[in-house]
């Protein structure tokens, strides 16, 4: 998932800029939600991996199922993102451009993804606890994989902080391997 956030991270930013500058972040954030959603429908993503279309065929389709909710800009954003055969990278495009707008609003949401339930009381000493840490007022998304053994891993933004057992595991072999 890195190279995705990698190549995804240019066209998040300058989505970001441009919609800074003209004052309509919301907007944005409406028209990239609307068009990442679009874009991982099964048929959409039949299409955007199909070599048979162009890009300009595929950057029209998700056009035309957006509708409305894109303004020029928004549009002219999908072709650019569709020249660079980049349609794909929308919803992490949109995940990004979100991330940025947090910071900017002094809110992070941070993905908290736990072993276990997290009681409403242990959310609020965890979002206390990383308010400090961040210095940015923080929105807890909490999951639970049973997979992680024990502990939990948080993500905000691109900080990742795994405290799970499974992560521990994996860096006690490392340290044994190497």
């Amino acid at each position: 998932m890195a190279e995705l956030s990698t190549l995804a991270r240019p066209y998040a930013k300058a989505a970001f800029k441009h919609a800074a500058d003209a004052g309509a972040l919301q907007d944005w954030s409406k028209m990239l939600a609307t068009a990442a959603a679009v874009s991982q429908h099964d048929a959409v993503e039949r299409l955007l991996a199909s070599p048979t279309h162009t890009a300009a065929q595929q950057a029209e389709t998700v056009i035309d199922v957006c509708g409305d909710a894109l303004n020029e800009s928004g549009r002219n954003f999908v072709h650019t993102l569709s020249a660079n055969r980049r349609l794909p990278l929308l919803a992490e495009v949109s995940r990004q451009f979100e991330v940025l707008k947090a910071g900017l609003e002094k809110n992070l949401a941070v993905e908290v993804t736990s072993a276990g339930e997290v009681s409403s009381e242990q959310q609020d000493k965890l979002a206390a606890a990383l308010k400090s840490r961040l210095g940015h007022d923080v929105t807890l998304q909490v999951e639970v994989d049973k997979s992680l053994l024990g502990g939990a891993v948080i993500r905000a933004g691109d900080t990742v902080l795994d405290g799970s057992v499974r992560g521990r595991l994996a860096k006690l072999a490392e340290a044994l391997n190497s």
